[in-house]
């Protein structure tokens, strides 16, 4: 009989690909949602302000730049879970698997959150009046991303069919 840490270990590399997918999904739906179809921000909107053509111009590059690391994380994601595909003993389970990019999500978004919006303040989530509100919702929901992920990943049952 397999134990659980047995288990785990042969879920590693599906649960790395999924982490990496969830970075990347996590940065597109930010990018995507929040940057462009929203326009609440861009990367340095907080220290170069969209008012000229030149601030816009620099948005534009970084927001760019931004998307350019979440197409990274993605294709990393992918070429991850190609090479965990090709493992007979990875087991796969979709709760490993949507858990782990669940997790990713989060990952994503506590990150962005304490680095961007909290110690280098180069944008917020909304600015504005309620902007610290946005900016510690952003947070939870990167908490509550990781702690679902988690649960559905510990939730490993026997059956590995997707």
């Amino acid at each position: 009989m397999e134990t659980q840490s047995e288990k785990s270990n042969r879920s590693t590399p599906l649960i790395v690909a999924g982490i990496f997918l969830g970075l990347g999904l996590g940065g597109f739906f930010d990018g995507i949602v929040l940057h462009q179809i929203l326009q609440w921000h861009h990367m340095l909107s907080s220290i170069r302000p969209l008012t000229t053509i030149s601030n816009i111009d620099m948005n534009m590059v970084w927001d760019g730049l931004f998307h350019a690391f979440d197409w990274i994380m993605t294709v990393i994601g992918v070429v991850l879970l190609w090479r965990a595909g090709r493992g007979n003993d990875v087991p796969w389970s979709s709760n490993i698997y949507f858990g782990s990019i669940f997790i990713g999500a989060g990952l994503f978004n506590l990150v962005e959150g304490v680095i961007d919006h909290q110690i280098l303040g180069i944008h917020h989530v909304k600015p504005g009046p309620n902007q610290l509100a946005w900016d510690l919702g952003f947070l939870a929901v990167g908490a509550l991303l990781v702690v679902i992920g988690w649960i559905m990943v510990q939730k490993n049952s026997e059956n590995y069919e997707l």
